[in-house]
């Protein structure tokens, strides 16, 4: 196990990044967001809208005290090398094992959640808290290893940024002008084994646990999904490859009147998930409760299962994680 104490406390932290996957680019915006950037090179990675956002921000909002990413890993070194270039990362390695006794803590960047135990396993073993990029899994045999290594004492956290969007945070708080929620429709681009954590996670705060059914009457290029809240709140989550008017827009309808939520923010959100990811490091206070980043991947798989298996409803209670 390594030497490390956790919670981390106030030391300086050494963080390490491993990426990238396909249509993935934390590792290059992640690494700014600590770091800073070299707009020279930023401007040329292979994620347009990275630059974009980075570039709307004061050079005072960038960077998180006491905290850098100063390791790099990529499956490809050419991309980490490109990563170090653009933000300021002084080390690459070849093999993720390789940070090992040179980093406190690390990102896992990558989003196709059947990698990620084998992914996490060497910084598992060594003892090293992680972030774990959403979704933390996509099957059950999976979460089921990832729910006993944190049964176990190890440390990490997953999340998605779409819990932190700038627009919606009020309405978590607070939707009483809405009346009961009764409805809930929450579109999203790309594939549902990737994205569809990012809808699920920025409606679950509206409802909180209790989720009971997950139906996906659609197809892997166009998912059509239909849960169920024990609050008898019905949320619809339309997903489907190259639908990119989908991303953040939220519509919420109560019993009472309804509500449109546009998100424009891409930094804002970002930002405050790594913000978090730091203060529990140096806390140990979860973000949120591990039971309800169990809950939410049970939905991602319920969604994978009811596609493959007759578009059938799968009640969540079906799916073990121990």
């Amino acid at each position: 196990m390594s030497k490390n104490f956790f919670p981390l406390g106030d030391k300086n932290l050494k963080i390490g990044i491993i990426g990238m996957t396909e249509g993935n680019g934390h590792p290059y915006s992640w690494s700014a967001m600590f770091n800073d950037y070299d707009a020279r090179y930023m401007k040329n990675c292979p994620f347009a809208g990275i630059p974009v956002y980075l570039d709307k921000q004061p050079k005072h909002t960038i960077g998180i005290p006491g905290a850098s990413i100063t390791h790099v890993c990529c499956d490809n070194r050419a991309d980490a090398e490109d990563v170090a270039r653009c933000s300021f990362v002084p080390n690459i390695v070849d093999r993720p094992e390789d940070m090992i006794g040179q980093i406190d803590a690390v990102i896992i960047a990558t989003d196709i959640g059947s990698e990620h135990v084998d992914r996490c396993r060497p910084f598992i073993e060594a003892g090293i808290p992680m972030l774990i990029d959403k979704p933390m899994a996509d099957n059950e045999k999976d979460l089921q290893i990832l729910t006993k290594w944190h049964d176990e004492g190890s440390q990490f956290v997953s999340s998605s940024s779409m819990r932190y969007t700038k627009e919606l945070e009020p309405y978590y708080e607070n939707h009483y002008e809405l009346g009961k929620l009764m409805y809930i429709c929450q579109p999203m681009c790309k594939k549902w084994e990737t994205y569809g954590i990012h809808a699920l996670e920025a409606i679950y705060p509206l409802l909180g646990p209790g989720f009971i059914s997950i139906q996906n009457t659609g197809s892997y290029e166009r998912n059509i999904i239909h849960i169920i809240h024990e609050s008898g709140c019905d949320v619809n989550i339309p997903l489907s490859a190259g639908m990119y008017g989908a991303f953040g827009v939220t519509l919420m309808v109560g019993s009472v009147t309804n509500a449109v939520v546009k998100t424009q923010d891409s930094y804002y959100s970002f930002k405050k998930q790594l913000d978090k990811y730091v203060c529990w490091l140096r806390t140990g206070e979860e973000p949120q409760p591990f039971q309800h980043t169990l809950e939410l991947v049970k939905m991602v798989i319920g969604g994978i299962r009811s596609r493959e298996e007759g578009n059938r409803k799968v009640m969540l209670d079906e799916i073990k994680v121990r």
